[in-house]
């Protein structure tokens, strides 16, 4: 049997069928899989950040306790999960507000583990950490005019950069010290 056109009618039941599903293939691509995409962006991007604040507050105990900044991740998750001293400061309550001192962020994903400190959530690279470290010299001259000693004092983790390799900010310079702990997001 021909339809009104002159073509079998099977043919118009084809390309009804090509249009219906060239029609679903651009509602996925066009609206559901963007949806999926943002809301996986938008969960990367929160929990590094939380991992970063995280990282953050493991160099201000580091600073607290050995009065620099490391730029060794390594050190700093054993640090954390080691130390008498952070595990005093995760485990005390404020007297006042009787809430807890802990100065880790829960991550999305649930409780703060000091593994988490390492790895970036997409791609699990390792976070960018660096110290600076700056050198003073230093001549001492007799009366005579005579050099008697050159010293030198190198000082190492005044300040640190934390940087997500995957792009979702940073922490720190190593050049300013107005942006010592600084995020460059706002929270």
């Amino acid at each position: 049997m021909k339809s009104g056109s002159g073509d079998p009618w099977y043919v118009h039941a084809a390309l009804y069928l090509v249009i219906a599903i060239l029609t679903v293939i651009l509602i996925k691509v066009a609206i559901i899989d963007p949806k999926v995409y943002m809301e996986a962006e938008r969960h990367y991007r929160t929990e590094s950040r939380l991992r970063m604040s995280n990282i953050k507050e493991a160099e201000i105990l580091w600073q607290k306790k050995f009065g620099n900044f490391t730029g060794d991740l390594n050190s700093l998750v054993l640090f954390v999960k080691n130390d008498p001293f952070v595990d005093s400061i995760m485990n005390a309550i404020d007297s006042l507000t009787k809430k807890t001192s802990n100065p880790f962020k829960n991550l999305t994903s649930g409780n703060f583990t000091p593994d988490s400190l390492m790895f970036t959530p997409k791609t699990h690279a390792t976070y960018i950490l660096q110290v600076d470290s700056s050198v003073t010299v230093d001549t001492v001259v007799d009366r005579r005019g005579k050099i008697v000693r050159i010293d030198t004092n190198l000082v190492l983790g005044n300040r640190y950069y934390l940087e997500d390799p995957d792009g979702y900010g940073k922490i720190g310079d190593l050049n300013n010290d107005a942006l010592k702990n600084t995020a460059n997001w706002a929270e």
